[in-house]
C-alpha cells in the first residue's frame, strides 16, 4: 500500500494505492494517525481511486479514523471508490456513518 498526503484548506487528503488488507491496514493506520496528530487535522479525505482490494482490516482502519476524528468533532469522508471496494463499504454499512463523494474536489467543498 502506497500513500500520498496533501493538505487543502486544513483538510488532510490521503491518496491510497494498492491493497488495503490485513498486511497493510496497521501501517496505513499508523501513517494517517501520525499526520492527523502531528498537524492537528480534524478533517480527513481518503481517496480510494488506487485501491484495488479491501478486506475487514481495511474496514477497521476506516472506522477507526472515523472514531478518532468524531471524538475531536471532526469529519471523515471517502472518494473515488471502485465498484469492488464499494461493495465492501455497502455490505459493512459504513455508508451510514461515512460520506462518499465522487471526487476529492467535491469532498473538499462539502466537509
Amino acid at each position: 500500500m502506497h500513500l500520498n498526503f496533501e493538505n487543502s484548506d486544513k483538510k488532510l487528503i490521503v491518496y491510497m494505492s494498492g491493497e488495503l488488507d490485513h498486511h497493510s491496514a496497521e501501517e496505513v493506520r499508523n501513517m494517517i494517525d501520525d499526520r492527523l496528530d502531528r498537524d492537528n487535522y480534524n478533517k480527513l479525505i481518503m481517496d480510494f481511486s488506487g485501491v484495488s482490494f479491501m478486506d475487514s482490516s481495511g474496514i477497521g482502519m476506516v472506522i477507526g479514523r472515523y472514531r478518532k476524528l468524531h471524538m475531536r468533532n471532526g469529519k471523515v469522508c471517502v472518494t473515488n471508490i471502485k465498484s469492488s471496494v464499494k461493495r465492501v463499504f455497502e455490505l459493512s454499512g459504513m455508508f451510514k456513518i461515512i460520506m462518499a463523494y465522487d471526487d476529492v474536489e467535491q469532498a473538499i467543498n462539502n466537509i
